[in-house]
């Protein structure tokens, strides 16, 4: 009974969690239709509400705006819109910081998150995944004598908090590891060891601490 008991949670609980986090997407995307003029919305058209429309609205909304804006008429209107908020207190700054952390996450030329690494953390015999998200800047680079990385070290099982550490690039190792990868290996508290490494070693293991 206990084997069974297990075997079903086993299956239904990662189903469970899915569907809960799918529903509270689809139901924060599907506000976009407050968008929408009342008198237009399936609840006063139709009677009842079509779950998942304003997620296909969200959508087609960001797709027309990258459409429209991929121009030089939509640039100069995005230009104007980013001057006029500049001229905002307290929304410059808070506009200004998202926009650049933004713009680093999702640029195709950029190289936030598209590198898994291994570093020594939180002491040198011990070690964990992080994600290089460029170089120390500002003032902070001044201070620092050596070559240095900037990384993420996510934590686990909740990957979107976790601790930003400037580190010499020669105590971090690049890993053949994709993103991905290395993000589910982070989720599953290192339960769900990435394929790749299982078909080469059979085992995944860490490099040597340094000396």
């Amino acid at each position: 009974m206990r084997k069974y008991f297990i075997t079903g949670l086993l299956i239904l609980v990662p189903l469970a969690i899915t569907l809960w986090v799918l529903n509270l997407v689809v139901g924060t995307l599907d506000q976009s239709l407050l968008l929408v003029p009342e008198q237009y919305r399936p609840k006063k058209l139709l009677g009842f509400d079509i779950p998942g429309l304003g997620t296909i609205l969200t959508i087609v909304i960001v797709f027309l705006t990258g459409l429209l804006t991929n121009n030089l008429v939509g640039n100069y209107v995005v230009k104007l819109w980013e001057k006029l908020l500049q001229r905002i207190p307290i929304v410059n700054s808070l506009y200004s910081s998202v926009k650049q952390v933004s713009d680093t996450l999702f640029s195709s030329s950029g190289n936030a998150f598209r590198k898994a690494v291994l570093v020594p953390y939180p002491h040198q015999n011990s070690w964990t995944i992080a994600f290089l998200t460029g170089v120390p800047g500002g003032d902070a680079a001044n201070h620092l004598v050596g070559d240095y990385v900037s990384v993420y070290v996510p934590t686990t099982p909740n990957p979107t908090s976790g601790f930003f550490l400037m580190m010499k690039r020669s105590d971090v190792v690049e890993l053949d590891m994709s993103v991905d990868a290395a993000l589910k290996y982070i989720v599953s508290m290192g339960v769900v060891a990435p394929a790749e490494v299982i078909a080469v070693t059979g085992v995944v293991t860490a490099p040597a601490a340094k000396e």
